[in-house]
């Protein structure tokens, strides 16, 4: 039988992907898997239509927030009784972390991410700034914020890029920033029950956690016309918040050995972290799911972690694939991402498990803006929380569907 299967993106990962679909369809006779790309851009509004249409695709992959809403709409199917409990047990707590919802497994990714900072080695220590080496020794905010101002002194006139150049229509202002309203003791909503943002999102830590991330903009530290990664690997903002991506994709050859890997800084409660990725499903409409989870236990097989890790640069989904990679490794220069997705959700955090998500991460989005522009912290986190607990009120409380 056939089955169809979307995927995402393209490059080198979606070469690597295809080639996966071959070795598997070239691997036995009964299932052959079809793939239709879909522009990462409009995938979203592409699922949506297909939804919509009753012409999902037996296997879905979506970004990891978006499960919550598929699957409480009725789009996919819960893997526990699909895939084989060994495969599970194999794979990060962050990974099952992502793709749960209301206690059930629905998605699971060939490999995570991690947010970090990267600085210049030589750049601190002109200022006598201390290196961390491990999660348990991240910067304070305050530590952190004077740092940036030392560097300005020694004139770096922009010493931060925040990487706002990524944009706030994707997930990056969240993915990125969430971190530090979890590393000051809130969240983007009440995660007791999903029903309100408000007493996590707008607690007074959240807003001096916010109020410190505004003075960075405030006080010229971040690099706002960045438009690339120039300004780090020319060493002009000396300091990087990014993605994990970022050090097999031009980091460690541009900087090598001067290149330090930096816990976020730690805002009250611990350094967070941004987690979640890419991630499988089958859908509600799969004749044989079966025959679809046969193909995510390929995909999920070490050699073929290994391949995609090999063509995206991403930690792979299993501890014993992450222990064969260069870089991911116990002793490896990333090994801070590894440390923090082995401790998800308490340092690695997923986005909110909740069908709401799509509005969360809109309206923390435009706090983020708000903020970064001068508006006051307090109202823009006020005027997000509204907006959540509006979206949450409006779908009456989204009840679990039955």
């Amino acid at each position: 039988m056939t089955i169809e299967s979307f995927y995402h993106g393209g490059g080198e990962e979606k070469d690597a992907f295809l080639g996966i679909v071959e070795a598997f369809n070239a691997s036995q006779d009964e299932v052959t898997v079809d793939v239709q790309s879909v522009p990462e851009g409009t995938y979203n509004d592409s699922v949506q239509a297909a939804a919509a249409s009753g012409e999902l695709p037996e296997v879905l992959d979506f970004d990891g927030p978006n499960l919550y809403n598929y699957a409480w709409n009725g789009n996919l199917i819960p893997l526990d009784e699909c895939l084989e409990q060994s495969t599970v047990d194999r794979l990060l707590p962050s990974i099952v972390e992502q793709g749960t919802y209301n206690g059930q497994l629905y998605g699971v990714g060939a490999f995570d991410s991690g947010v970090v900072l990267y600085a210049y080695r030589s750049a601190l220590e002109e200022v006598g700034a201390r290196i961390p080496e491990g999660i348990e020794d991240a910067w304070t905010a305050e530590e952190f914020t004077t740092i940036l101002g030392d560097l300005q002194e020694q004139g770096y006139d922009n010493p931060l890029d925040l990487h706002m150049w990524y944009g706030r229509q994707g997930e990056w202002f969240s993915y990125a920033f969430s971190p530090i309203v979890q590393s000051a003791g809130g969240d983007l909503i009440d995660r007791s029950d999903y029903q309100t943002a408000r007493g996590a999102l707008d607690t007074p830590e959240v807003v001096d956690a916010m109020t410190t991330f505004q003075s960075w903009f405030t006080n010229g530290y971040v690099n706002v016309e960045a438009q690339d990664d120039t300004p780090f690997l020319r060493q002009e903002s000396p300091i990087a918040w990014n993605g994990m991506w970022a050090y097999a994709t031009g980091y460690e050859e541009a900087v090598g050995d001067d290149l330090a890997v930096i816990p976020l800084p730690d805002f009250g409660t611990g350094s967070k972290t941004g987690m979640g990725s890419w991630q499988f499903g089958i859908t509600s409409g799969a004749e044989d799911p079966d025959a679809a989870a046969a193909f995510l236990e390929f995909l999920l097989s070490q050699e073929n972690l290994l391949t995609m890790y090999e063509a995206v640069g991403a930690p792979p989904s299993t501890d014993v694939a992450l222990a064969e990679t260069d870089i991911y490794s116990a002793d490896g220069p990333m090994h801070i991402v590894t440390d923090a997705l082995n401790e998800a959700p308490e340092i690695a955090v997923p986005r909110p498990q909740t069908p709401a998500y799509p509005t969360i991460t809109q309206s923390f989005a435009q706090a983020i803006d708000d903020i970064s522009q001068g508006g006051d912290v307090q109202e823009a986190l006020e005027a997000a929380v509204e907006s959540i607990d509006q979206d949450i009120e409006d779908n009456g409380g989204y009840p679990i569907q039955e």
